[in-house]
């Protein structure tokens, strides 16, 4: 059984139409399917988001989060780069994450949520030497932009 969402996550998404309050909602119920083990951390800013890890520290350890959007909600996956895509089926363009637009819940009936969901999970325990060589590759480019030596 799926711990029941947190109560203010509910009067968050109170102020979402209902909709998209659902979505979110199942959305959530399949990651803590596929992981129950999950930490949840509620984040509210230009909109709700939850991010999911093991250790509670979803920005740093995360491997995929939930955004409500207008009319629809956003399966992200924090390195999303790393994740198999043969489909071309994940969305975004920035260096790590991708998302999943789920616009109605038949989308959430189709495997590759599932399939992306199991991958990043099986994927937590990988990621140090590709996040690093990212961050070293980041660290790098501010090192020759601001002139500052190693």
């Amino acid at each position: 059984m799926v711990l029941l969402p947190d109560r203010q996550l509910l009067d968050y998404l109170a102020a979402y139409d209902s909709h998209v309050a659902s979505l979110f909602l199942a959305l959530r119920e399949i990651v803590l399917e596929e992981t129950p083990a999950a930490i949840e951390s509620i984040s509210m800013g230009y909109a709700l988001a939850i991010g999911f890890s093991f250790t509670g520290k979803p920005l740093k350890d995360g491997f995929c989060h939930i955004v409500a959007c207008k009319s629809w909600v956003n399966l992200g996956f924090n390195r999303g780069t790393l994740l198999p895509d043969p489909g071309n089926a994940l969305l975004g363009t920035g260096k790590l994450i991708r998302h999943l637009r789920i616009n109605n819940h038949d989308d959430l009936d189709r495997p590759l949520v599932r399939r992306f969901l199991r991958a990043a999970i099986e994927q937590v325990g990988q990621v140090a030497s590709p996040l690093q060589r990212v961050s070293a590759k980041a660290e790098e480019s501010a090192r020759k932009r601001t002139g500052r030596p190693k």
